[in-house]
């Protein structure tokens, strides 16, 4: 089957990464001849025209102009720097408003593959959008949870800088193959990294970040593979 547009969300706490990867992942996308399209975040552009962050009662409307950029496109391959759910999750973690999820999650259901990005790069700051490494967290407990609640699957992205690419590249042929038998050419280049993505995660993760399989939905796979690693490395010592 073959689907004339195929949307692609990366979701997350600030300074995870979203554009940086967005742009990475259009541009490797075009490297094998299919077109992709990397869509900006409104919010960012919004906050440099305004000079101040937005209000409660403006949000709704970013996540309408958020979600008209990503849906307006009915052709090849969307890269979307974050969506409407992001903006509902910052509403409910900032000003306890939680009226935004509904329309957001459905949106979301909308996306072919969804990626969060997990919470090991540092944390840089940005101008006005950022409020500091404290927030991450509980804005990823929000996210995992409304994405939980709607049922919606998602993948967590680590790594650093080629290696983050690498897993983005990964997570998306295993989410897209049933859908996009072109993507199904390109398989054997993105096995050729998994080694190196099976590495980064496990030098990030041995005995340094705590699990949180009971914020994630996909907890079988970023557990199991860290589990079975540490165990190797036991077994060697």
């Amino acid at each position: 089957m073959q689907s004339d547009v195929i949307r692609i969300a990366l979701l997350g706490a600030e300074s995870t990464g979203k554009t940086s990867l967005s742009l990475g992942i259009a541009q490797a996308l075009q490297a094998m001849g299919l077109p992709a399209m990397a869509v900006p975040e409104v919010l960012r552009e919004w906050c440099d025209a305004k000079g101040r962050t937005p209000l409660a009662h403006e949000q709704a409307d970013i996540a309408q102009q958020q979600a008209q950029r990503i849906f307006s496109i009915a052709k090849g391959w969307v890269i979307a720097d974050t969506s409407p759910v992001m903006t509902a999750v910052y509403s409910d973690f900032i000003f306890q408003d939680k009226s935004l999820y509904a329309n957001a999650l459905t949106q979301q259901t909308q996306f072919d593959v969804t990626l969060v990005m997990g919470l090991d790069i540092a944390w840089q700051a940005d101008g006005l959008q950022r409020d500091g490494a404290h927030v991450r967290e509980p804005v990823d407990t929000l996210l995992r949870q409304a994405l939980s609640s709607a049922s919606i699957p998602f993948k967590v992205i680590y790594g650093q800088s080629d290696a983050r690419l690498n897993a983005a590249l990964l997570a998306i042929q295993e989410g897209v193959a049933h859908i996009n038998s072109e993507l199904g050419q390109h398989l054997s280049s993105f096995k050729s990294v998994q080694a190196q993505r099976e590495f980064s995660q496990y030098g990030l993760n041995r005995g340094k970040t705590a699990w949180r399989c009971d914020l994630c939905s996909d907890a079988d796979c970023e557990h199991k593979l860290f589990s079975d690693l540490l165990k190797a490395d036991g077994a060697m010592k």
